[in-house]
């Protein structure tokens, strides 16, 4: 009997000792290899910069600094990295049977990021912040102005799934019901999961043509817009999602709607002072290739339609989503402004638009009002 406790002993030991081993060298193997191979730049599949091997100073190291910027550096830098992480999202979803990774869920092949919960002042404080550039800028003129909300996955994917899930329809009663001088158009109805990129947050635009053409009927732009677009492909499109899941996934195809109009169309973005296509196809090989449309995120962007009836302008104040949804419109106005209060504050806005007699939408998405501080 002692010599079998005994026997135990040294076998637990030897699994102790083993374990050390093998995390001594996955730790100190892997810092080594971190400093063996050339850093990467960036991610493309979690959509960010990665931190690059600090500078040594004396000063730093005696501060500690050093050492957390060097941390963070073999993190970000460590081999296999990517695959590291699949495998843990693996084991979190498969074996110890999480329905989320990091707020990040999978519903059929369909990717969603859980927003929860409700931010009933939010809400109230992005209807109140559309309220006020009204009175600054608009109030007295000949302008028209309308607002529509962009309903995110969640509301078609969370809350039937089992996941946790914002009260949409205590959003938009709060919205509609603190929005002032201005019409609510809904386009609840005419959307769906399958309108989504399965990989990323945001809407195909092939899938919302109706939904262009929803806002130009009551904008009263419908009857210059034809509705003909030749549809062309790019993949594979590997969406925000897709790196945050950290899973094996099928890409997505981005499809974009093109016609003889939008091909002569062109924008000027405020901020770098440059002109492009509506499609800038070289964004396609970037970091995010969802900024095809209207060359991504930027705070002041006009595209200009040379075949536009004379005189007819839309100003649309908007997230993302508007970049895919605007092309869709163009044909009906002789320029789009869009404004993005997210990367500029509304100050500035006399300095770019003098607010006559426009049309006027407010198009945001449910995250967007569920986190209105991000609005200028």
């Amino acid at each position: 009997m002692k010599k079998e406790s005994q026997d135990a002993v040294r076998v637990e030991k030897f699994r102790f000792i083993t374990s050390l081993v093998v995390m001594a060298v996955i730790l100190f193997g892997g810092a080594i290899l971190c400093l063996a191979k050339s850093p990467d730049e960036i991610s493309l599949s979690e959509r960010r910069k990665l931190e690059q091997f600090p500078k040594l100073t004396w000063e730093a190291v005696a501060d500690g600094e050093w050492m957390v910027d060097f941390e963070k550096y073999t993190l970000d830098q460590f081999p296999f990295r990517d695959r590291m992480r699949s495998v843990k999202a693996y084991v979190q979803q498969n074996l110890f049977m999480q329905k989320d990774n990091n707020g990040i869920y999978v519903v059929d092949g369909n990717v969603g990021k859980l927003e929860y919960p409700l931010n009933e002042n939010s809400v109230i404080n992005a209807a109140n912040k559309f309220n006020a550039l009204y009175d600054k800028y608009m109030a007295g003129t000949d302008v028209k102005v309308y607002t529509s909300v962009i309903p995110d996955k969640n509301y078609f994917l969370a809350a039937e799934n089992g996941y946790l899930s914002v009260d949409y329809e205590q959003m938009m009663k709060l919205y509609t019901k603190n929005i002032r001088n201005m019409s609510y158009i809904d386009i609840f109805s005419l959307l769906e999961a399958e309108d989504y990129y399965r990989t990323d947050s945001h809407w195909s635009q092939e899938r919302i043509v109706d939904v262009a053409m929803r806002l130009a009927e009551a904008m009263g732009a419908a009857d210059r817009i034809s509705g003909e677009y030749e549809m062309k492909e790019l993949t594979p499109f590997y969406g925000v999602y897709y790196g945050q899941s950290a899973m094996s996934l099928q890409p997505d195809v981005i499809r974009y709607l093109t016609n003889d109009v939008i091909e002569k169309c062109t924008t000027y973005n405020a901020e770098n002072g440059k002109t492009a296509p509506v499609y800038n196809l070289d964004k396609f090989s970037g970091m995010d290739p969802y900024d095809i449309f209207l060359s991504g995120a930027t705070p002041l962007i006009t595209i200009t339609n040379p075949n536009g009836e004379k005189g007819k302008e839309l100003v649309i104040f908007r997230d993302s989503f508007g970049s895919s949804l605007a092309p869709l419109l163009i044909e009906g106005y002789e320029t789009i402004t869009l404004v993005d209060i997210r990367y500029m504050h509304s100050n500035l806005l006399p300095k770019y638009i003098e607010f006559k007699d426009q049309d006027v939408l407010f198009l945001y998405s449910t995250m967007v009002l569920n986190s209105s501080n991000m609005l200028h």
